[in-house]
């Protein structure tokens, strides 16, 4: 650990590689635990055929038998959920030949119960393979239209080192309301992170809508207050439109920033979002609270108050880290929330990839696996 308790680099790229794989952990966890079920099957199986040596033969093993069939449609192909009911029929089939009892009535008994489970656990198969297919593809439309609508910025924008994540907080998903945007326009690199209220392609409805009128805005308004008034605009006409509260989430939080060229000062405007956090090299921080405090967007309902920036020094080497609640929010065991300003003061990262894969790894250290909210963070630096 280097002076003060900021780490040295050797031990930032450390958490960095720690977090890229870190962040997959729930992942991994789940493959592990699908082989354990995979294996599962076999397992009945040969319970089954110790079941029956070990105890009288008026002792029938069938139930054990009887369930590795079920217990394969749901993760086995069709052929594997076959052959394992015909192994557990070959099972009973051998186990009452050794005994002597292949010609009672109990035998056949307990032969066509397995037949009949097995015939409906290939029924079963099909069923679930026909839903995961259907479910796969749309998985896919969605996560395409994750990637279309909120794309990866570029590493550098306008002489500004530029880093993004976004962590879902439920397993095999990628699609939410968090978003941000990062674009270099004559009037200097300005960027938006925010957060739509609600899940679901409602949401995803509205990220589309604000990044798209961020996108036009940032170019042709002179002002951070013009751009937000845009935004505002913007999610006006579509709740308009659309009416339906449950096609279209209503309001969003967001932090508006601006990096003006030539001058080492960016200026921030907050919607009701999560304060942003400005990190200095030696490790100084400063939460970069809002001289007067405004309501989300989408909100115009319930008054009208004029925007103010708010500026501050941004000097070569410092990290300006806007981020959603998934952070700021993510509660330990306890019940406790997750302080970003209190866990980063007082250490230095080598760069804004490398902060957000060690606040990544510390979250997921946090919460015991990972937040309960998506979660979004944009890190940019000032070489």
């Amino acid at each position: 650990m280097g002076h003060g308790g900021a780490p040295t680099e050797e031990e930032t790229a450390e958490a960095g590689a720690r977090a890229r794989t870190g962040a997959g952990g729930r992942h991994r966890r789940a493959r592990r635990g699908n082989r354990v079920i995979r294996a599962l099957p076999l397992l009945l199986i040969v319970a089954g055929v110790f079941y029956d040596e070990l105890t009288p033969s008026r002792i029938t093993a069938a139930p054990l038998l009887a369930a590795a069939p079920l217990a394969a449609a749901p993760f086995y192909g069709l052929l594997g959920t076959v052959a394992i009911g015909l192994a557990a029929c070959a099972a009973m089939l051998g186990e009452r030949f050794e005994d002597g009892n292949l010609g009672r009535a109990e035998s056949f008994t307990d032969l066509a119960t397995i037949v009949v489970v097995s015939v409906l656990a290939v029924v079963i198969n099909r069923l679930t393979h026909r839903s995961s297919a259907r479910l796969a593809s749309a998985r896919e439309v969605a996560e395409a239209a994750q990637r279309a609508v909120l794309p990866e910025p570029a590493a550098r924008i306008g002489g500004f080192d530029i880093a993004a994540r976004y962590e879902a907080a439920q397993e095999d998903a990628s699609i939410g309301g968090d978003l941000y945007a990062v674009q270099d326009t004559p009037h200097g690199v300005r960027l938006v992170v925010g957060d739509v209220r609600g899940k679901g392609m409602g949401a995803v409805s509205a990220v589309a809508v604000l990044i798209g009128a961020f996108r036009e805005a940032a170019e042709q308004e002179v002002t951070l207050e013009a751009v937000a008034g845009r935004l505002e605009r913007a999610l006006a006409r579509e709740g308009v439109r659309r009416r339906e509260v449950d096609d279209f989430e209503g309001f969003t939080t967001a932090v508006l920033a601006e990096l003006p060229h030539g001058q080492d000062v960016v200026r921030i405007l907050n919607r009701g979002h999560p304060t942003p956090l400005l990190l200095v090299p030696d490790g100084g921080l400063t939460v970069v609270f809002p001289r007067r405090p405004a309501l989300p967007l989408g909100m115009l309902d319930l008054g009208v108050w004029p925007d103010s920036c708010d500026q501050v020094d941004f000097p070569p080497g410092a990290t300006l880290l806007v981020y959603t609640d998934g952070l700021s929010e993510a509660r330990d065991g306890r019940g406790e929330f997750f302080d970003p300003a209190r866990w980063l003061r007082g250490r230095a990262f080598s760069g804004p990839e490398e902060l957000l894969a060690a606040l990544t790894q510390e979250v997921v250290r946090h919460t015991g696996g990972g937040p309960e909210d998506d979660l979004a963070m944009l890190a940019v630096r000032r070489p």
